[in-house]
């Protein structure tokens, strides 16, 4: 990868799912302006809060899509990823200038 962008995998939801009030929605329900999470699989050299293996929050109208190797994957710039995930302790803010 290069510069600030990032390689993820969405994670494919198939199928139906419910609401929390338990309402059905059927697998081809299209829900606007929902943000969606990958996990991030490569990431370039002037990425600074994303880590290999971290949970993203991304926008999917901002992305370009991509096959490598028969599997699909995203690519992102890192002023596109709304929120971070991960399991590792830095004992930083989370802001940074």
């Amino acid at each position: 990868m290069l510069a600030d962008r990032v390689l993820v995998q969405v994670t494919q939801t198939e199928g139906e799912r419910r609401s929390r009030s338990g309402i059905l929605i059927p697998a081809t329900a299209q829900v606007s302006r929902r943000l969606a999470w990958a996990e991030a699989v490569a990431i370039g050299p002037h990425v600074r809060a994303v880590k290999v293996g971290d949970k993203v929050l991304f926008n999917p109208e901002d992305r370009f899509e991509v096959e490598v190797q028969g599997e699909e994957f995203v690519i992102l710039r890192e002023r596109d990823i709304h929120a971070v995930a991960s399991d590792r302790i830095d004992g930083g803010t989370g802001l940074y200038l």
